[in-house]
């Protein structure tokens, strides 16, 4: 899979203390993104499952936060990752232009597993016109944070 970058300790992109993983490839495009350089796939860096896996779970005090690009772009290798993440106890927040919805719905059952292994959702596309900076944990007001272990939007 391609990784931009994999981020230890960060305190902006989730509750706690946290690893970001920033994946490689993004369809959405959207205006104002924080990152374009990850919307195409080749500027990332090519990574085994094992490789993400271990460097993301090296630190036992951080928790993991899926963010890009589009960490469902690359839904099959991410998912492996995600899986074996929450196998040694990591809460996983992730980050999508996906709406939950579109997610759910799905044709890529690798998009429909990943979402399994998520324990909180950061969706929808950044809409520049609806940019806030007053918000937490997310850029545009049309964005959710959702709580998917119980179903319910948090901020």
């Amino acid at each position: 899979m391609r990784v931009m970058n994999i981020l230890h300790d960060s305190v902006v992109d989730g509750e706690g203390l946290r690893t970001v993983i920033f994946f490689a490839g993004c369809p959405h495009f959207c205006k104002g993104c924080h990152n374009p350089a990850s919307w195409n796939i080749r500027n990332g860096t090519e990574m085994t499952v094992e490789e993400v896996v271990n460097e993301a779970g090296s630190n036992p005090l951080t928790d993991i936060t899926l963010s890009g690009g589009e960490p469902f772009f690359q839904a099959k290798e991410v998912a492996q990752v995600a899986k074996r993440l929450k196998e040694i106890g990591k809460h996983i927040w992730a980050y999508t232009g996906f709406t939950l919805e579109q997610l759910q719905q799905s044709d890529d059952p690798y998009q429909r597993e990943l979402l399994g292994y998520c324990d909180v959702l950061v969706d929808g596309p950044f809409i520049l016109a609806e940019r806030d900076l007053s918000l937490t944990f997310r850029g545009s007001r049309n964005q959710r944070v959702i709580d998917l272990t119980h179903m319910e939007i948090m901020v």
